[in-house]
């Protein structure tokens, strides 16, 4: 049998895992536990740029097959295919994650490299001007990019891995951020 789960109004007291330097910082969160949309409109606009990225461990046998920079099954061009759905994804990210801005996007880009003999690296730089960040956006555009890449490929081999999502560098709005070299690598 399945556990009914009732529904509650207030999370009072707080929650265990919470403290009070923690709550000032979750700013999807009111004083009172409830989630809410933070509110952007003080913000000035400036533009802003993340770069996020993930590995995916494809496997030496079908990194050697790629030709031209290409890996081509029969579902057609793999990476073009993987590139397109993270575009997609990044403009899409407000109606997957439901506290996100909808964001104008000026761009999006995915590439996609090898990292070594069984690895791709694959990176997301999504920009905008606007209130807001684009974390989100480049973290949901690489994620995206690298499911493509196991459907793709999962028939040749099903034990594909995706690991170390991570935003890599943030510019613009109150700070910048950039990953440590040893979280890069």
């Amino acid at each position: 049998m399945t556990p009914r789960l009732t529904p509650r109004k207030r999370l009072d007291p707080p929650l265990p895992f919470r403290d009070a330097a923690a709550m000032s910082e979750l700013t999807h969160l009111t004083e009172s536990d409830q989630p809410r949309m933070v509110d952007v409109s003080a913000k000035a606009e400036t533009v802003r740029t993340a770069t996020a990225g993930c590995r995916v461990r494809i496997g030496a046998d079908l990194l050697s097959q790629m030709d031209g920079g290409e890996l081509k099954n029969k579902k057609g061009p793999v990476l073009h295919t993987a590139i397109l759905a993270g575009i997609q994804a990044t403009k899409l990210t407000s109606q997957l994650i439901p506290l996100c801005h909808p964001l104008p996007l000026d761009s999006a880009q995915i590439d996609i490299v090898p990292l070594d003999d069984e690895r791709l690296q694959v990176n997301c730089t999504a920009r905008t001007t606007g209130k807001t960040g684009v974390e989100m956006e480049a973290l949901t555009g690489a994620s995206v990019a690298a499911l493509t890449l196991y459907d793709m490929c999962k028939a040749v081999n099903p034990a594909i891995t995706i690991s170390d999502l991570k935003l890599q560098e943030k510019t613009g709005g109150k700070s910048d951020y950039q990953a440590r070299q040893e979280e890069s690598s």
